[in-house]
């Protein structure tokens, strides 16, 4: 499947044209602070098997969201933010397999293409989470068309993009952009997180240097690194959460994982915790093994107790 290929449709607030698979523009014009950019989309193959996509992309200036439809929806649907490190972004390893996988169990599906902060848009820090709130209330505006419940709809995101994920659970009141139209009006809260070995602090100590580096710069204020340092947002109004990550990844270390649901348990919000012994950083569904096969099903389980 060649990512340019598929359907590309124009979202407007008032009228949504539904398709099985199909790409949706997020904004009805250019996306706030990329007016001046003229970013030509890169898709990079990495697999060497030409029965499986391993695509990442790059220079991404039109943010969408590939909708992917379960022949039976069950009203349950989750906006997924693939991993790369602010860098790329893992489009099949963390987001089309993911949303085929949720399909499974009647859960629709959205995999957001956001943008990379450190490819020249304006306020470079603020524009993954525009996209990302965006995309919810693109998500929950449309939830009748969808055949979604508006009060079911959740934020799921993989190392990085668990940051981006985490940072929308826990700021998703700030004013991120200027308002378009009617469809800004709408929560971007998230009814629940799924995060997957995620950077949630930016302190030097804790953090992905290079998932810091491209969000906040080489030298950020000491203001950034706390605004993005999403442990330190959590509130009761943040939304239920479900964790999972590998004791023995080297690239985010768990101290991230494990700040956050502090903050979480000190807030009364529910959390529920997967530490896996092995499994390394980005083992996604494909990379998985031995233990760490078990968290999609675990994933599911925790949502059909919550009434997801």
């Amino acid at each position: 499947m060649n990512i340019q290929s598929l359907l590309v449709l124009t979202l407007l607030p008032t009228s949504l044209i539904v398709a099985d698979s199909s790409f949706l523009h997020i904004w009805p014009e250019q996306a706030p602070g990329s007016e001046k950019l003229a970013l030509e989309l890169m898709t990079e193959e990495r697999s060497t098997n030409p029965n499986e996509h391993n695509r990442v992309l790059s220079q991404i200036q039109t943010p969408q969201l590939e909708v992917f439809r379960p022949e039976t929806p069950n009203g349950t649907a989750v906006l997924i933010c693939p991993g790369g490190g602010y860098r790329y972004l893992a489009y099949d390893h963390e987001g089309v397999v993911i949303a085929e996988r949720l399909n499974e169990d009647g859960i629709t599906a959205f995999v957001l293409s956001y943008r990379l902060p450190g490819e020249g848009h304006d306020n470079r820090s603020w524009v993954p989470l525009q996209d990302a709130q965006r995309a919810l209330r693109t998500i929950r505006y449309h939830a009748e068309d969808w055949g979604i419940d508006s009060q079911r709809i959740g934020v799921m995101g993989f190392s990085a993009g668990g940051h981006l994920a985490s940072t929308l659970g826990t700021q998703f009141e700030r004013q991120s952009y200027p308002v378009r139209d009617q469809l800004d009006a709408v929560s971007a809260r998230p009814d629940f997180m799924i995060l997957l070995y995620p950077v949630i602090s930016m302190h030097p100590d804790v953090t992905h240097m290079g998932s810091r580096t491209q969000l906040l710069g080489t030298d950020p204020e000491p203001s950034m690194e706390k605004q993005f340092s999403n442990a330190l947002h959590v509130t009761a109004q943040t939304p239920p959460t479900f964790v999972a990550l590998a004791n023995d990844d080297g690239a985010v270390i768990p101290q991230n994982s494990l700040e956050f649901v502090t903050a979480l348990l000190q807030a009364k919000v529910p959390v529920e915790l997967h530490s896996f012994e092995k499994g390394g950083h980005g083992f996604g569904i494909r990379r998985a093994s031995g233990p760490t096969q078990t968290w999609p099903d675990l994933l599911i389980a925790w949502m059909r107790d919550r009434g997801l």
